[in-house]
């Protein structure tokens, strides 16, 4: 088990998998998105976003995405425009 964060905790899930359509967010086969990790902030996430981001440059249909879990988990929480 890991030592807690400092701070608010802020979620985030890095997941990806290949896409249908290259402008699109839709996977070709949900079977196949990948779950990289759920971390406390965006620093982490990012860091992770971009290692297996970087991992599949050669392949233009896949992609890789951060979720902002704190905003789905406490939508009140988010700034306001």
């Amino acid at each position: 088990m890991s030592a807690p964060t400092p701070g608010k905790q802020l979620l985030h899930l890095v997941l990806g998998g290949e896409l249908t359509h290259l402008g699109g967010t839709e996977f070709k086969d949900l079977d196949k998105v990948e779950t990289v990790g759920v971390y406390p902030n965006y620093a982490t996430a990012y860091t992770a976003w971009k290692a297996k981001a970087q991992q599949t440059v050669d392949n233009a249909h896949m992609r890789y995405f951060i979720v902002h879990l704190h905003r789905l988990l406490d939508p009140d929480s988010s700034p306001k425009p």
